[in-house]
């Protein structure tokens, strides 16, 4: 009896074809399989000025941290022999009115700026996620009462309320910190915008399909909202949180400038600007050096959000 396979294939030679080296070739995965954060690095590498960005901020934090420590020029020494000193060898960005170095001082005023600024943002993306994920997941009433809570917050204007704020917590003889009572005007209100923003990612998010087959399994509502919403919406919170830093050490910035912030002797980026006021015709480099770094930081905060953002934006082919 013929087998049945010899008469669907008959024995021809011709019909079977070994292939060649460049055709095996084709079944070879070309790029290993990557995780979604290891794509986002590369995307970010390849971002040549948001990378340029992030290494500035890394290279303005860690002066921050290390220049007033290891500097010889003492941050509150006053040298009235050494008043208004051009740029030099030994005073690299010359020395204020009362003899002090300003180059020490900038770092020291850009480490109580971002201290500030990071501690603010930290804590306002805390409560912005909180009170977002949660209208947007119950939605209904709860959506309705809370982001109109929003709305009243919104429609104030921020410089009025953190200026009352600031003046309130701020008497004489209070006893309350400067830093302190900066962070909180600023958590009163740099959260909506994060709240907000998670809000709508939850709305997005909790129509897709994972969700309703965590319900579906079971899982409680806390456990969806934590295990799965949340951590998938970290690529908005991540890029809104590189966003609200350099509103923040603006926000201080201008606080001190106007002596609503941190007072002499210590120094913020903005009080050393209003110090430097004063003598603006006269020597304008007293001005130049905090006001720019101001800009720097701000500056490449939102380049490197920006690129950030493309960078976690799983549609971006780049």
């Amino acid at each position: 009896m013929e087998n049945s396979l010899d008469k669907q294939v008959p024995n021809n030679d011709d019909r079977f074809v070994f292939l060649d080296s460049e055709e095996k070739k084709t079944e070879v995965i070309v790029r290993p399989s990557v995780s979604y954060w290891q794509d986002a690095w590369r995307k970010l590498k390849g971002n040549k000025i948001a990378f340029t960005s992030m290494i500035v901020i890394v290279i303005v934090i860690l002066s921050a941290i290390i220049v007033p420590a290891v500097s010889n020029n003492n941050y509150f020494a006053q040298v009235l022999s050494n008043r208004n000193q051009p740029v030099s060898a030994e005073h690299w960005f010359g020395t204020d009115a009362l003899g002090r170095d300003i180059f020490v001082r900038v770092f020291f005023g850009a480490r109580y700026s971002l201290t500030i600024a990071f501690v603010a943002a930290l804590i306002n993306v805390v409560i912005g996620v909180l009170y977002g994920s949660i209208a947007g997941f119950f939605g209904g009433t709860v959506d309705n009462i809370m982001m109109r809570f929003v709305d009243i917050l919104y429609s104030i204007p921020l410089t009025i309320y953190v200026i009352l704020l600031m003046v309130l917590l701020n008497q004489p003889g209070s006893g309350t910190s400067e830093i302190f009572t900066i962070v909180l005007a600023l958590c009163i209100s740099y959260w909506i915008g994060m709240a907000r923003i998670v809000r709508g990612k939850i709305l997005q998010l909790k129509q897709q399909e994972f969700v309703l087959a965590s319900k579906a399994l079971g899982a409680s509502d806390r456990r969806i909202l934590f295990s799965h919403l949340i951590p998938n919406s970290m690529g908005s919170i991540i890029v809104t949180l590189t966003l609200l830093i350099p509103q923040a050490v603006f926000t201080e910035a201008f606080l001190s400038y106007i002596g609503l912030g941190i007072s002499p002797p210590r120094a913020s980026l903005g009080t050393l600007a209003n110090e430097a006021q004063a003598t603006l015709y006269q020597y304008p480099s007293q001005m130049f050096f905090p006001s720019a770094m101001i800009c720097i930081i701000i500056l490449t905060f939102y380049l490197f959000g920006d690129g950030l953002r493309d960078a976690l934006d799983p549609k971006s082919k780049s």
